[in-house]
């Protein structure tokens, strides 16, 4: 498989990249000069998925329980992870029902 450019590179084409070099590392006919290149893109995608996955991450983690149980906001309600506005947040039937649309 071709290598992704990176500006265009998702998470998913990053994480079978990994598989593909995994597998190739895996084989005993990849010579050692192979395997450190293949090592140095592996550790490159791994630091990429990293990134995509704290980005989500702070997306996903608008809101959080408290010890008792209750939705508490959290510390990204005044902004979303990209730094735009907050997501209206309507309340529901219960404490517990939020809608963001």
């Amino acid at each position: 498989m071709a290598k992704p450019a990176k500006d265009s590179l998702t998470f998913e084409d990053a994480v079978g990249r990994l598989e593909e070099i995994v597998s190739q590392m895996e084989s005993a006919e990849l010579p050692l000069d192979s395997i450190i290149e293949k090592y140095e893109e592996g550790m490159k995608l791994l630091a990429f998925c990293g990134e995509k996955l704290k980005a989500a991450e702070k997306k996903i983690e608008l809101l959080t329980h408290d010890k008792s149980g209750k939705l508490q906001r959290s510390e990204l309600d005044a902004k979303d992870a990209n730094g735009g506005p907050e997501a209206p947040i309507k309340k529901g039937k219960s404490d517990s029902e939020i809608s963001l649309f």
